[in-house]
């Protein structure tokens, strides 16, 4: 039987490789051979496509987006006919049109799913990660079968064309018609937008006007899975139909039919993503099983949810949802039977509800800190009191007021403002429950082995504690017995029982041998359970601790577009950050139409996860250069989230709001502010040490506040960092002048520098964070021929508009024979100091050497 099992096991993994295999080989683009041209040589070129909407349009500030199944493309130019060497393909791809004035926004709005369209624009590659562990779009969008984008301009590039009134999107266009009135119905039956938005994340699985900050506190409590439709929702729609048929008296076998087929139209409903479609399947097995007397073991009809999802796409292998639901809803099946006995003797409701809970969390755990990199103390108390709430009476409430709302506003009305008080309550306790950051722990990204092991740890642990709990009671049964007269009625009742009875002939065995085997059996026992706990604990350990330190210091030059940020982890594990980026935001006055709902923030979308992910519990210092938003605007994202012990900055304010929000903050989670000067010193651990060159100290004003200055890149903190018998220079953005005042001072005090013991200057550093982004009014050349710099490190973005970094810089570098690397070519830039020696590499695969690291 166990070589059959292994037979079986092996045919099927073999199976699923070669179906995968085959998928991924298939999985390709055909564009470039339609267009006659290669993949490297389409980029920008114009294009026309013509093809239907394949997905919802969305519609947010000045960008339209949504999924277009290409039929036909063209290159299109002004030497080129309209239909000139068209090429028919099949194949989707992601469109984004910028908008150009307010008014397209309703024309765009007017388009569907399903309209086929003809479009003019250009093709772009997805992005790949810039940084190491960072989000890969391309890799993403390869798991969804899309490897372009669609660049349009204006709402001008798209003309509808006539369709047949049936195509492949028909149904799913009726579905997105539905749920859009579904949508107003709820924003009829709510009084506001907030409520409507969350309402319609809740029943509807719309979560494109859920409020970003109310979704990002309910993410860091761990409590997505309510605002993601899943088995909980499935589970209340099957069980309330089933209620409501039996109500009107059918039949229990046409019940069962009658919702088997209704589910289907919930998972379509409410957007089918892997894991409603996953709790979908299960309640169509169990349904039909239950209905034919059949399969009715959980584990089986999950595995053949799995094998029928996995068969129809294995990417979502893949799929975060469909990893998560099928863990925890696996997980909920192997350890619940654990976990029961320790709540046997409290109330059915209530212990019921708190072995679901502790056991859906500890089964998620490792997977939320493997892709989250945190996990909340207080989930549990968050999951265990507002899950019942929202699944069980909020739910409900909404869905009834919404269909109401089809046939008596007044009465949705009323029937929602409990919802409304309801949701204010949880909103309330779930801001209260985020106040304080101690209570969240931030782990680094661990392996896949790190999970297996701890889920087998797990059961270890509860197994044994079961066993122990189990043997415990019936010590305690015994010895009732062994009191109670062989005449007793009470072993009329258990005689029955074959594990009674075994258990009856031990308690009447001779008291001597039955307590050595009890004993000799409880240390066996004992061990067991001790040696699962120290293991599940060491686990739970090395996977908290961040990875690195050593004998090793580690710079990172972190690309976070057309800004500065930079990562210090030293020999000691102290994590220092110098600046943190940040986007510009141009949405304003008359633009202000075209700000986005949730836009892209540098330091909240990519320096938060970076520094989670990599294991950083607290930054030991935060190191702001200057107060420009390219270089301050990430941090206030960082301060937030990130426990901070320290704030370095040039010691001025800027008249920008931002700005003296991110010190109000500091001030308010008490970290220790300082302005850093010429002469100032710090030792993060007694193998790293950072001298501040500049500013100079300011003078003093009269009022004893903070000098404000409108202009800061003349004072920006420039600092060496020694570490590892190896030099850094940090410059954030300093121009010319300031270079030359700097050099100045240390050429005339160079001598009494030496003698204080500060290390000494004017000799050659080993590397150089190059200023201002590579711009031409900085890095002079006797500033190069001071510090001859091995390594220089330029951070600049991509497409920035300012022609960094400048030509002539980059032939100064040269001209000192300094190895330059650049995050905008590159990606992220991370260079490594151990004894004296450099070791350098980079993200971005294309730009890589042979040997993928540069030694110096």
């Amino acid at each position: 039987m166990p070589i059959r099992h292994m037979v079986l096991l092996w045919l099927a993994i073999s199976g699923g490789g070669f179906h995968w295999f085959w998928h991924d080989t298939h999985n390709v683009s055909s564009i470039p051979d339609a267009l006659h041209v290669s993949s490297s040589m389409l980029e920008d070129m114009p294009v026309q496509v013509a093809g239907l909407i394949a997905s919802e349009v969305q519609v947010d500030g000045d960008r339209t987006q949504f999924e277009m199944r290409v039929t036909s493309i063209n290159h299109y130019g002004s030497h080129s006919k309209k239909d000139e060497n068209r090429a028919l393909i099949s194949e989707q791809v992601i469109v984004h049109i910028k908008l150009a004035a307010k008014q397209e926004q309703q024309l765009a709005a007017a388009w569907q799913r399903g309209d086929a369209i003809l479009l003019r624009g250009t093709l772009k590659a997805p992005a790949k990660a810039r940084n190491f562990g960072g989000f890969d779009y391309s890799e993403y969008l390869h798991t969804q079968e899309i490897h372009w984008l669609f660049k349009g301009d204006g709402a001008a590039s798209l003309q509808k064309q006539e369709a047949s009134l049936w195509n492949r999107y028909t149904l799913f266009r009726w579905n997105d018609q539905l749920r859009e009135q579904l949508g107003q119905r709820m924003e009829s039956a709510f009084t506001s937008l907030h409520h409507a938005g969350y309402m319609k994340g809740l029943v509807l699985g719309v979560t494109d006007e859920l409020d970003p900050a109310t979704y990002n506190e309910f993410t860091q409590l761990g409590l997505t899975h309510i605002l993601a439709i899943s088995g909980m929702h499935v589970a209340v729609y099957a069980a309330t139909l089933l209620y409501l048929l039996r109500l009107l008296r059918v039949s229990r076998e046409t019940s069962l039919t009658v919702v088997m087929i209704l589910i289907p139209a919930y998972v379509l409903l409410t957007g089918a993503s892997p894991s409603v479609v996953r709790a979908g399947i299960m309640a169509m097995i169990g349904l039909f099983a239950a209905r034919r007397g059949l399969l009715k073991d959980g584990l089986n009809i999950l595995s053949i949810s799995a094998l029928l999802m996995l068969i129809w796409n294995p990417y979502y292998l893949l799929s975060v949802s469909f990893q998560l639901s099928f863990l925890v809803t696996g997980g909920l099946l192997i350890y619940m039977p654990l976990m029961k006995p320790f709540f046997a003797k409290w109330p059915f409701l209530i212990g019921g509800e708190v072995a679901i809970t502790i056991t859906a969390q500890l089964v998620s755990f490792p997977m939320t800190v493997f892709y989250f990199n945190q996990f909340s103390l207080l989930s549990f108390a968050a999951n265990f009191v507002l899950v019942p709430l929202i699944t069980y009476i909020v739910l409900p409430l909404g869905t009834v007021a919404m269909g109401l709302s089809f046939l008596w506003g007044d009465g949705a009305r009323i029937l929602a403002w409990p919802a409304e008080q309801l949701n204010d309550l949880t909103f309330l306790l779930v801001k209260w429950l985020n106040v304080d950051d101690a209570y969240v722990s931030i782990w680094p990204s661990s392996s896949i082995l790190w999970v297996m092991v701890y889920y087998a740890a797990l059961y270890s642990v509860l197994y044994w504690l079961k066993t122990w709990l189990t043997s415990r009671r019936q010590t305690n049964d015994i010895t009732v017995l062994n009191s109670t007269p062989i005449s007793s009625p009470i072993y009329t009742g258990l005689a029955a029982s074959p594990e009674w009875a075994a258990i009856l002939h031990t308690a009447h065995e001779p008291k001597g041998a039955g307590k050595f085997a009890s004993r000799q059996w409880n240390g066996y026992r004992h061990l067991a359970l001790a040696l699962s706990v120290i293991a599940w604990l060491g686990i739970l350990y090395t996977g908290y601790q961040s990875p690195g330190g050593g004998n090793t210091g580690t710079v990172q030059y972190l690309d976070v577009g057309q800004g500065d940020s930079i990562l210090i982890t030293t020999p000691g594990g102290k994590h220092i950050l110098v600046d943190g980026g940040g986007t510009m935001d141009f949405a304003t006055g008359k633009n202000a139409w075209r700000k986005r709902a949730d836009p892209y923030e540098v330091g909240k979308d990519t320096i938060v996860p970076l520094l989670k992910q990599r294991g950083v519990h607290r930054l030991d210092a935060v190191i702001l250069t200057h107060g420009d938003h390219d270089h301050a605007g990430g941090l206030q994202a960082v301060l937030d989230q990130i426990p901070v012990s320290t704030l370095f900055f040039n010691g001025t304010l800027t008249d920008k709001a931002p700005f003296r929000k991110l010190l109000n903050t500091a001030l308010d989670k008490q970290i220790k502010l300082y302005g850093a000067h010429h002469s100032m010193e710090w030792e993060p651990d007694q193998a790293t040490k950072i001298r501040f060159l500049y500013p100079f100290t300011l003078p003093e004003d009269e009022s004893e506040q903070l000098p404000v200055m409108k202009e800061q890149n003349h004072y920006s903190v420039a600092m060496i960092l020694e570490m590892e018998g190896a030099s850094f220079l940090f410059t954030g953005d300093m121009d010319d002048a300031a270079e030359s005042s700097l050099l100045s001072e240390l050429t005339r005090f160079s001598s009494s520098v030496k003698n204080k013991g500060m290390g000494a200057v004017g000799k050659a550093v080993d590397v150089m964070k190059i200023a201002h982004h590579g711009s031409k009014y900085s890095t002079s050349e006797e500033w190069l021929s001071y510090w001859r710099p091995k390594v220089s490190v330029i951070s600049v973005g991509a497409t920035n508009t300012y022609g960094h970094p400048n030509e002539a810089v980059l032939e100064r570098l040269s001209g000192v024979d300094s190895a330059i690397y650049r995050t905008d070519t590159m990606g992220e830039i991370q260079i490594r100091a151990q004894q004296g020696k450099l070791s350098v590499r980079y993200q971005r695969k294309q730009y890589k050497t042979d040997t993928n690291t540069t030694t110096y």
